[in-house]
């Protein structure tokens, strides 16, 4: 993934809007947000992402015991990172 600055984002937006690189968008070093390319021509592409995106983050869920809530809050760049992720007492343990 590639750390690009806000006026650097927006200096070069065509080339990195029409490449394929997963990019942090910051302000002062910290993460503002993400662009996260799709298939530049395949709708379907698109929704199998969505649908892998939505496995990953059921499987987070079910492994951990955290609630969609608490995985917003540790994902949220605006939050400190926490020390521990929170888990529920009945989550599988490994």
């Amino acid at each position: 993934m590639k750390h690009v600055g806000v006026r650097e984002f927006r200096d070069h937006a065509t080339r990195y809007l029409s490449g394929d690189e997963v990019l942090a968008v910051e302000r002062h070093g910290q993460p503002l947000g993400f662009y996260i390319p799709t298939a530049k021509s395949h709708y379907e592409n698109f929704g199998e992402a969505l649908a892998r995106l939505e496995r990953a983050v059921q499987h987070v869920l079910t492994e951990t015991g955290m609630s969609e809530d608490e995985l917003a809050r540790v994902l949220d760049p605006n939050e400190p990172i926490p020390n521990e992720v929170p888990t529920d007492s009945h989550a599988p343990r490994r």
